[in-house]
């Protein structure tokens, strides 16, 4: 299909990993998969926690799953990705849902296998410190966290079963609904229809009254349709208490803190050190509105660019010319793993109808690289959007040619991290451009502001408004929409205050976020505010250290997930579990701040 912006179509090879939707080499794959899952069943099932399973047969099991996976994610990976770039070809849907179902029934048929590790590792926990296994230590010390709150083989088939058509379903329901869906609205007082996909885009344009009916438009729609939101976000979330009870977690956050690798009281001094910055954030606020001479912001004006500097028409070449100097500057491969992004055409960057909104990077194993989904609109934030998932796909490099596949399990805490440090490239080669006027550097520093601001306070509002979810359903409360948007609006005027005003139609900002509708992860959004925090202290040792700094960076990038997050912080000399560590992070953003308020 035809971009519906930029001049020529920029679409994904996606025929390194199957020709076509159709291709016979899917059944082949689907073949495999069948007997390398029988293999496992008839090889271990029953077989592993008896007197002579050695931590050498465990560790024969790792390798011989790890082949597994790698099969078992490639053909997911392009059912995901097909999907992902046009999700109304009827081929992709027939593809997307046919290979959801049988790697369900797959995952069913192996599910004694985490069952039956677990008991084994749970009781002979010197395995975790055996030569043998020395590859896998960290992975069994997660698989030992993850055990208590494991259920009879039986039970998890259940919960597949009932995922597949119930928790999935909604989450495909809200992508759907939301990516198909047509927005009217003015541009300069010009009525347009777009898709969805390609409006967003104009909820940060340079005009304050088209950025008001793109905002009206969008959220005036979603409201109109709320009773859907609100019986999807209802069902997942109730879902998800009865399995937090189910599996004994402490709490619904419990789940979430293991798959980061985290504990709560980590989580808890991050969350206390934003609370106690909201002044912070506050402050660039009441400035931000005093450069556009307006007396208080508006909520359609938080991420707007200062002046017509970001939106800049900035065609793809040379988007791609400044990401690759943006990097190169810093380190010369990586310069050329972003070139190999390119040249391998793993980049998916045209708008279009149906397309998945938003951007991703997904690994790629096998290929030691990845594939990006981006919709690229010719503008400063589209450009940083590129070089944030470029960022991904350095560090998919390094992770999975330093990793057995298992290894390869990036925390989300983690995961962001050169994607960020990536941003933060790009801005040192626009700051420290001469030919930048003040006005220009005001937008750059704006923009770094704005997104930070994002990444670090908006959605913290985000993980206050979860955790009230939770709390009202065990108080007997009915998530109706309306419900849902007082707890919405509560959580967000614990970040904002009074610095920004809100039209009635933003109550209904909650139901765009796909995060809440993920099935069986809950609390997706702390991460975020995590590795911002992260790569900003991060950024600061890189600025004493230049490139020796960069030695250290790769070392984290190739650790994967065979360190935890706290270990990885050591490599720099962090300690991520001291409260006083995440004012760090703040202090690169107040820095940030003062450059832009030093500007006459």
């Amino acid at each position: 299909m035809k971009s519906e912006n930029l001049e020529n179509e920029i679409a994904w090879d996606l025929t390194k990993l199957f020709p076509d939707p159709n291709h016979p080499k899917i059944a082949v794959a689907r073949k495999n998969l069948i007997e390398m899952t029988d293999n496992l069943v008839l090889k271990y099932k029953g077989k592993i926690n008896v007197p002579d399973f050695t931590a050498t047969d465990l560790l024969n099991l790792f390798q011989e799953e790890e082949s597994f996976l790698v099969e078992f994610s490639e053909l997911r990976q392009f059912s995901e990705l097909s999907f992902a770039a046009n999700m109304t070809l009827p081929e992709n849907q027939e593809l997307h849902t046919k290979i959801t179902s049988f790697l369900t029934d797959l995952n069913k048929k192996i599910a004694f296998l985490s069952l039956e590790i677990g008991k084994y590792v749970f009781e002979h926990q010197n395995l975790i410190t055996d030569p043998i296994l020395a590859n896998y230590k960290h992975h069994l010390e997660i698989i030992l966290r993850l055990y208590p709150h494991q259920l009879s083989e039986s039970v998890e088939q259940l919960i597949l079963e009932k995922d597949q058509f119930g928790v999935e379903a909604w989450s495909q329901i809200h992508g759907s609904w939301l990516n198909t869906r047509m927005i009217n609205f003015e541009v300069k007082g010009e009525l347009k229809t777009l898709p969805y996909g390609k409006a967003v885009a104009f909820l940060t344009h340079p005009d304050r009254k088209t950025r008001t009916s793109c905002f009206k438009g969008i959220y005036g729609l979603i409201g109109k349709e709320n009773d859907i939101f609100s019986s999807a976000l209802r069902n997942v979330c109730g879902d998800w208490l009865n399995t937090s009870k189910r599996r004994k977690f402490s709490n619904t956050m419990h789940q979430s803190l293991i798959a980061n690798d985290l504990d709560q009281s980590t989580v808890d001094n991050l969350m206390k050190t934003i609370e106690s910055n909201v002044g912070l954030y506050r402050r660039y606020l009441d400035q931000k509105a005093s450069l556009m001479n307006l007396p208080k912001l508006g909520c359609e004006d938080i991420m707007a660019p200062l002046s017509d500097l970001t939106h800049k028409k900035i065609d793809w070449e040379s988007a791609k010319d400044q990401i690759l100097k943006g990097y190169g500057n810093v380190d010369e491969e990586f310069k050329t793993i972003v070139e190999d992004m390119y040249n391998k055409t793993h980049i998916d960057a045209s708008p279009r109808y149906g397309k998945s909104n938003g951007a991703f990077c997904s690994t790629w194993f096998k290929g030691r690289s990845a594939f990006i989904l981006t919709s690229y609109s010719e503008d400063l934030n589209s450009e940083y959007t590129l070089a944030h998932e470029l960022g991904h796909a350095i560090h998919a490099y390094y992770c999975t040619k330093n990793n057995s596949y298992l290894n390869t399990d990036i925390s989300m805490v983690v995961a962001e991290t050169a994607s960020i440090f990536g941003e933060l490239l790009m801005t040192d080669l626009f700051l420290n451009d001469p030919s930048l006027s003040n006005s220009e550097k005001r937008s750059i520093l704006a923009h770094i502001l704005d997104e930070a601001g994002m990444g670090v306070f908006f959605v913290s509002a985000r993980v206050f408004f979860e955790k009230t979810l939770y709390d009202s359903i065990e108080n007997g409360e009915h998530l109706d929409g309306e419900t849902i948007a007082k707890l919405w609006c509560n959580a967000r005027n614990r970040i904002f205050g009074d610095s920004v005003s809100w039209f009635d139609e933003m109550r209904w900002q909650w139901a765009k976020t796909p995060h809440y509708y993920l099935p069986n992860f809950r609390f997706y959004n702390y991460p975020y505010v995590y590795a911002q925090l992260f790569v900003y202290a991060l950024y600061q040792i890189y600025k004493k250290e230049g490139a020796e700094f960069i030695i250290k960076f790769k070392k984290i990038m190739s650790a994967g997930s065979s360190l935890s997050p706290k270990e990885i912080g050591e490599i720099i000399g962090f300690d991520i579990t001291k409260p006083e560590f995440w004012e760090l992070g703040m202090k690169q953003y107040e820095y940030f701040l003062n450059e832009l308020e030093s500007i006459k």
